[in-house]
């Protein structure tokens, strides 16, 4: 027997609707077993920005890396970084 679900209300703003489903939950609204994955291939990651302090020779050792793969040092960083979580 399949639960009767409830309307989602209209909302007038993104605001309203945020508010409202936070207090309410999804599964009174909708039938998740009907759900189905979605790729999304332009959606890009949220950066943000951070300060990094490194020694001197070490910034010179990175950029001069990147250079010889010819890639900017702050995507060499975020690679070698992404790598690194990857192996453990």
């Amino acid at each position: 027997m399949s639960k009767l679900l409830k309307t989602i209300p209209k909302f007038a703003s993104e605001s309203e609707e945020q508010a409202f489903w936070e207090q309410h939950d999804s599964t009174d609204y909708l039938d998740w077993t009907n759900a189905q994955r979605m790729v999304l291939p332009n959606l890009k990651p949220t950066t943000k920005t951070i300060s990094l302090r490194l020694p001197q020779h070490l910034l010179d050792s990175i950029k001069a890396a990147a250079n010889s793969r010819d890639v900017p040092y702050q995507s060499l960083i975020k690679v070698w970084l992404q790598e690194k979580l990857q192996s453990h």
